[in-house]
């Protein structure tokens, strides 16, 4: 194997992986968003979202080469698993976080300055 194969050996894998975290990421956050704030914010239901984020965690996890085995599913999806993670990070979780913040940021009561 030449050079270039072997970079790609190491750096394919490692972008499904990234590919899978990313989505997982996403997942992880719609579900600890409340359903109220993504209908406040304009944005689908989290039903939507956490479905879709669903679907790509698991397209990007599957999509994850295993050196020395052959693998039937076809990886390309992974590409749609990251639009989809990344519209979610982008796009949907800015306008929810306003409507789904704690007030008082889990520090106590603020007391003022000096």
């Amino acid at each position: 194997m030449n050079f270039i194969g072997s970079i790609q050996l190491v750096l394919l894998p490692l972008f499904y992986a990234v590919i899978f975290v990313l989505s997982a990421w996403a997942l992880v956050d719609c579900l600890l968003r409340p359903a109220a704030a993504f209908v406040s914010a304009g944005k689908r239901t989290r039903t939507f979202w956490t479905w879709v984020l669903v679907a790509a965690t698991v397209v990007s996890f599957l999509s994850i080469p295993i050196p020395g085995f052959p693998s039937a599913f076809p990886r390309f999806l992974a590409l749609a698993a990251a639009a989809a993670a990344i519209v979610y990070l982008v796009d949907v979780r800015p306008a929810v976080a306003p409507y789904s913040r704690r007030r008082g940021g889990g520090r106590g009561p603020q007391r003022g300055g000096w």
